[in-house]
Formats: structure tokens, C-alpha cells, sequence
């Protein structure tokens, strides 16, 4: 059986610089009937799991280590046995969530994620945090994007460890050379595609950021 996409929205908090927000996360699962991965555990690893089913969890793959994107990935990781990937340069964001349980694994550039007979492919976006990735799956034809490129633009990077001028980078490099028909799955909100996203982000490019 091929590789399918499920999903699941979950809702919680945000918190950062001393604020927080009310959120809902986009939960993304890759897999077939007997295996998957799980990007971005975000705030209920009982919805998460129900979702899973009877499946094998292979990895949980953390975009990014905003709270809310990693907030329920220990106790997924505890009931399920599966490893938490996360990019290196995230975790002194991933220690302000959790200070006393490191992530399993590393991810790095141009990894890929093998998983129901797909791969995914590990694309370092910096910009929205240091260790923000997207996971690309050519043959399902989407990209995973977490709070890099939302429907409408780049994420936010008005935040600490965050900046606009690289996320810009990111996007032009790493996403808009993606096949324009691309699906977008983002971290929040609607999905889109890397076509539709092009010509706005073009702009803020050929304006200097």
C-alpha cells in the first residue's frame, strides 16, 4: 500500500519573549497501515496516538522547536517507543520547552526519511527559528513547511531566534526551486502551493527583503 497523508489539528498554547497566544497545529502523519512518521507532536499525544492507531511509529520530526510544535513530543516518544528528530541548531529553543529530555537524533540537511516505501527529505529553512526545517516527499508531491511558508507568505520572525532576511533566503532557495504544483502542508492553517506562493514572494525578493 502507498504512502498516505493523514491529518490532524490540535489546539494549545504558544509561548515566547514572555507572551502567549492561543494556537491551533497542524499534525501531519506519513505512512501506510503498519508504519508512520508523525511531523510536529503538537499538544495532545492522546489525539496524536488515536490517530496513529495500531500503526508503527518510526519517528516523530520536529520542524522547528517552538513549544507548540514539540509540546506533546516526550510523551508520544514515552507511549510509543518512536525517536524525536530534531535540526541541532534548534535545541537551545527545544530547552526552554524541555530542560530535561534531549531529543533521540539529529536531522540534517539533505537527510531523507524513509518511511511506507516513500522518502522524505530533510531541507534546513532557517529563518522563522535556527533549526527549521521542511521535509519534502516527491512522490506525494508535497512539502511539509512547518512556520517557514504559510498560504500567504513567510512565517513570522518578528520573535527572538528568528529572522526575516534569512527565512526570505530560505524560501527562495530551498522551496520556490520545488515543481510549482508542490502541495504546501503547513504548520498552521490552510495549505497551499509553492505556484501560488511564488509571485509574492518574488517581490519581497526583488525588493531586497
Amino acid at each position: 500500500m502507498a504512502a498516505r497523508i493523514d491529518h490532524l489539528v490540535t489546539s494549545g498554547t504558544f509561548s515566547l519573549d514572555g507572551g502567549t497566544w492561543d494556537v491551533d497545529n497542524n499534525v501531519w502523519i506519513v505512512g501506510d497501515d503498519h508504519e508512520a512518521i508523525v511531523i510536529d507532536a503538537a499538544h495532545d499525544a492522546d489525539a496524536i496516538r488515536a490517530a496513529l492507531g495500531d500503526r508503527t511509529l518510526r519517528a516523530i520530526v520536529c520542524t522547528h522547536a517552538h513549544n507548540d510544535h514539540i509540546d506533546a513530543a516526550p510523551a508520544l516518544a514515552a507511549a510509543t517507543g518512536a525517536p524525536i528528530l530534531l535540526h541541532p541548531e534548534d535545541l537551545p529553543l527545544w530547552k526552554q520547552t524541555h530542560p530535561d529530555r534531549l531529543p533521540d537524533g539529529e536531522l540534517a540537511d539533505g537527510e531523507r526519511i524513509a518511511v511506507a516505501g516513500t522518502e522524505l527529505t530533510v531541507l534546513h529553512t532557517p529563518g522563522h527559528a535556527p533549526g527549521a526545517v521542511c521535509l519534502y516527499a516527491p512522490e506525494l508531491g508535497t512539502v511539509f513547511t512547518g512556520d517557514t511558508l504559510f498560504a500567504g507568505g513567510p512565517g513570522a520572525t518578528g520573535r527572538s531566534f528568528s529572522h526575516f532576511p534569512t527565512i526570505i533566503d530560505s524560501i527562495r532557495d530551498r522551496l520556490l526551486t520545488l515543481p510549482a504544483d508542490t502541495a504546501v502542508r503547513t504548520g498552521h492553517g490552510d495549505g497551499t502551493t509553492v505556484g501560488a506562493e511564488a509571485p509574492q514572494l518574488a517581490e519581497w525578493i526583488a525588493r531586497g527583503h
